[in-house]
């Protein structure tokens, strides 16, 4: 255990395969091959697409390359949050879908958090999942005006009282304590995960089926029919980018979705004495109302691993893949962890390490496929992707096989995004935003009793 004089352990991908040690790779592409689809990116996008593709058509020959390990990327090193939220513009869902096609969208994510539970019990896949639903907490009145507007908005789009219900500070007391709260929502539509646990196992189930799973083959250009890696193509009808925020390394992609950075750190386990002043009894995620907002979960051998944006995007669309994180971003998130529950102070700090997400010009989620060209692309998550990824992979999968479901007719299937502005810009739009959110937040904590208009501002920019 890290003493509370030493550093955490930085990146190493990240805690989760800390805990369970990084997968022996699987062999690298031998050279040219054939298939009737061809899949780039071993992430939960692609392989939950490659699983609803054989489930449906068992005699098809799926390969998926990956340039490091299967779950190396965000599906590795996400806070856990197997949740209905979606990110993004719900008015720009419903120019082209109206509001109905969002209520189906919003009711289509609710349903995939129980079938990706369903589906990790029916394949004996063991990845620490507990539903106890989600917490977000205001801390400040300005945090408290948002939670109601919140509130209000999700009842406009066709949720009820039994998907987000108010609570008083009493009342989220009672589940988690957290300093400063003045109350809370909760909605029950979420469950904790071990993301590598899971991502790893779904990564044995597709291969059961029968898909070909190549790692350490990096692809540099998709174009209809092949994709081109360092250690050969695979020529096929179908080809399909399931990268995320990995989609800028593909040529002539740079400006499609920005890399963002996303960083977490986790405690030791937590002494018997510290939870019993926390409480947290159950596997509640917590989240809150700042602009620039945290993910919390209780781990299964009870520690917090906590979450929150460090430097959210590096020029060039650079990126961390290595997963370590900078030490200002570190002090920051413990910061905030010890702020939050004041009962961890003595508590160490045990890995910090980053992810990296991908991030759509208009901030909302895409699933789109060319039956002309077989090319087709899933991603944009912003972050919400541990469930959108499930939900994505079964829209694609129907769309393959040409099949018209109540999934291929969801909003979010068939947008087109502008590109991300060229450098200097883009960074210093970035960069810009969210120095005015941690402006924002900054002015609501000295007392501001509503909504900052710079939080306002940035809110704008991003579509949130």
């Amino acid at each position: 255990m890290a003493s509370l004089g030493q550093r955490p352990v930085n990146g190493g991908v990240s805690f989760w395969y800390r805990s369970i040690g990084l997968p022996q790779p699987r062999p690298a592409l031998p050279g040219d091959r054939d298939a009737d689809v061809c899949i780039v990116g071993a992430g939960f996008t692609g392989l939950w697409t490659a699983y609803y593709l054989k489930r449906q058509q068992p005699d098809l020959r799926i390969v998926i390359l990956e340039s490091e390990f299967a779950g190396f990327g965000a599906s590795g090193r996400n806070g856990g949050w197997l949740s209905a939220e979606l990110a993004g513009s719900r008015d720009a869902y419903a120019s082209t879908h109206g509001h109905q096609g969002v209520v189906d969208l919003m009711r289509a994510m609710r349903e995939a958090v129980d079938e990706v539970i369903a589906v990790a019990e029916a394949e004996g896949i063991e990845a620490d999942i507990a539903k106890d639903g989600l917490l977000h907490v205001a801390r400040n009145r300005a945090q408290l005006e948002r939670l109601r507007a919140g509130l209000q908005y999700e009842y406009a789009w066709g949720a009820g009282p039994e998907d987000f219900a108010e609570l008083s500070r009493a009342e989220m007391d009672d589940r988690i304590r957290v300093a400063g709260s003045l109350g809370g929502v909760f909605s029950p539509h979420c469950a904790r995960v071990q993301p590598a646990k899971l991502v790893q196992g779904l990564a044995e189930v597709v291969e059961r089926l029968g898909v070909t799973l190549y790692e350490q083959t990096t692809v540099r250009r998709i174009e209809a029919g092949r994709a081109v890696s360092d250690r050969g193509t695979v020529r096929a009808p179908t080809v399909l980018r399931c990268l995320e925020g990995f989609t800028g390394s593909i040529e002539g992609q740079k400006r499609s979705w920005l890399p963002m950075n996303s960083s977490m750190i986790v405690t030791a386990p937590l002494p018997t004495d510290v939870h019993d002043r926390i409480g947290w009894r159950g596997a509640e995620l917590l989240g809150d109302y700042a602009h620039g907002y945290m993910y919390a979960q209780r781990t299964a051998d009870n520690r917090i691993a906590l979450g929150g944006r460090g430097i959210p995007y590096r020029f060039g669309s650079r990126l961390d893949d290595r997963g370590a994180t900078q030490q200002w971003t570190i002090d920051a998130l413990t910061a905030l962890t010890r702020d939050m529950f004041p009962a961890t102070a003595d508590v160490p700090i045990e890995h910090a390490w980053c992810g990296v997400l991908g991030v759509p010009r208009d901030w909302t989620a895409t699933v789109d496929f060319d039956r002309t060209t077989g090319l087709g692309t899933a991603g944009g998550y912003v972050g919400s992707g541990l469930t959108t990824t499930n939900l994505a992979g079964r829209s694609l999968a129907d769309l393959v096989l040409g099949r018209q479901t109540h999934l291929t007719g969801l909003p979010w299937v068939g947008r087109r995004v502008r590109r991300w502005e060229p450098e200097p810009l883009r960074w210093l739009g970035v960069q810009s935003m969210y120095a005015l959110y941690r402006t924002a937040d900054r002015r609501e904590a000295k007392g501001l009793g509503h909504t900052s208009r710079i939080g306002t501002i940035a809110n704008k920019i991003t579509g949130r």
